[in-house]
């Protein structure tokens, strides 16, 4: 491009990026939808762990025939939990969750068939459609296996066997998964989340610029001057690219603070995202966001108005939105077909970027790659529209 050409796209960028600004009813709206969502989404996942929390702190059993167990009630006092007598009809309280913990339901000839040796009936009451009591089943199930084992273990050392017989084999645990990996398991939807600002931010402006301007009647007047498509094009797709990142960098930032809301400690502790992560994930997005831009408007250039143009973009909005689900439903791990994806090879690079893990330069060109070839097609054709325009 000449100096000419670098003043246009530069006079275009301003113009249009100010006018994106100016319109602050959209931009509040995207920066609700966008910017805010994932902190709020992040607190809600907080007051849901610490509920689960605070339940568990309680440690408190629900026992329906608790007189007919007197050593199981001795051995969860002995566990520092409080045994409560089950409600009378809860059942029912639990299909309607106002009861959130299982009920352990005892049978009446409990300590008489294990005075004889046979083994007592037990039942875990829960409801799989009340969370809550869910939730609480297993930890009443370890409950029971600790006292199967204790039984156990009283019961051959009457016997005068060694207890090491009950356990043949010392079964130890080894996690491999490092704390970042781990703590990725929270954080991995903060991707997510900004991909979205990314598309959110840009789509509006990508629209506007385009069908926008010609449901308004501006686009044939500005092509009415001595400059070249081109260099218009460019300057349009450079605001609507910068606005994205605007958004996703707002959306990244936002999750900093938003750590502060936490109220389980659990999340507090494995919620690792800090300035690096936020920084490291606005560069992989910024090619992605040129494509998005490039992309959103050659999807709208040839639409009449914003409302066409928004139905028309809603594949491109679907795409974006459904793609980094894949990871999600793929149980054997990264491929590396999903670099040549984009949304998908973002996904894939900030989930490494969360875990810690390293990436080589393959990772990043070839998706560099597949963005700067979208973001030249897509600039190239809204450039060859508006050129065709200027000659009718």
């Amino acid at each position: 491009m000449s100096r000419t050409d670098l003043q246009v796209v530069g006079a275009v960028f301003r113009k249009e990026f100010t006018d994106a600004l100016r319109d602050r009813r959209t931009l509040a709206m995207v920066l609700l939808s966008s910017v805010l969502i994932g902190p709020l989404v992040l607190l809600a996942l907080s007051a849901l762990v610490a509920s689960q929390e605070q339940r568990s702190e309680r440690r408190e059993v629900y026992l329906a025939g608790a007189d007919h167990a007197p050593s199981l009630v001795n051995f969860l006092e002995r566990q520092t939990y409080v045994v409560k007598a089950a409600p009378a009809d809860y059942e029912q309280q639990l299909r309607l969750s106002t009861l959130s913990d299982p009920v352990l339901e005892v049978g009446d000839d409990f300590e008489a068939r294990l005075a004889r040796g046979e083994p007592a009936r037990v039942e875990i009451v829960s409801d799989s459609a009340n969370r809550q009591a869910e939730a609480g089943a297993g930890r009443v199930a370890r409950l029971l296996g600790a006292f199967n084992h204790e039984r156990a273990i009283l019961t051959v050392a009457l016997r005068g066997l060694s207890p090491a017989l009950l356990e043949p084999v010392e079964v130890e645990e080894r996690d491999l998964a490092s704390t970042q990996a781990r703590a990725a398991q929270l954080t991995a939807l903060v991707p997510f989340f900004v991909m979205m600002a990314v598309l959110y931010g840009a789509m509006h402006a990508a629209l506007d610029t385009t069908a926008g301007e010609r449901e308004r009647g501006s686009l044939e007047p500005l092509l009415m001057n001595p400059v070249r498509p081109l260099s218009m094009v460019v300057g349009k797709w450079a605001a609507v690219a910068c606005l994205g990142m605007l958004i996703a960098a707002l959306s990244c930032f936002s999750f900093l603070p938003g750590q502060w809301l936490l109220r389980s400690d659990t999340l507090q502790a494995l919620f690792q995202f800090g300035p690096s992560e936020a920084l490291a994930f606005l560069l992989l997005l910024a090619p992605f966001a040129a494509a998005l831009s490039a992309l959103l408007m050659a999807v709208a250039i040839r639409c009449r108005g914003i409302k066409e143009a928004q139905a028309s973009s809603a594949l491109v909005v679907l795409g974006v939105s459904m793609l980094p689900m894949v990871t999600l439903f793929n149980e054997s791990g990264e491929a590396p077909w999903q670099l040549w994806v984009p949304a998908l090879a973002q996904q894939m690079l900030m989930a490494r970027v969360l875990k810690g893990e390293a990436i080589v330069a393959l990772q990043i060109v070839i998706p560099l790659g597949v963005c700067v070839l979208l973001t030249l097609l897509g600039v190239a054709y809204v450039a060859s529209v508006l050129r065709a325009a200027a000659v009718r």
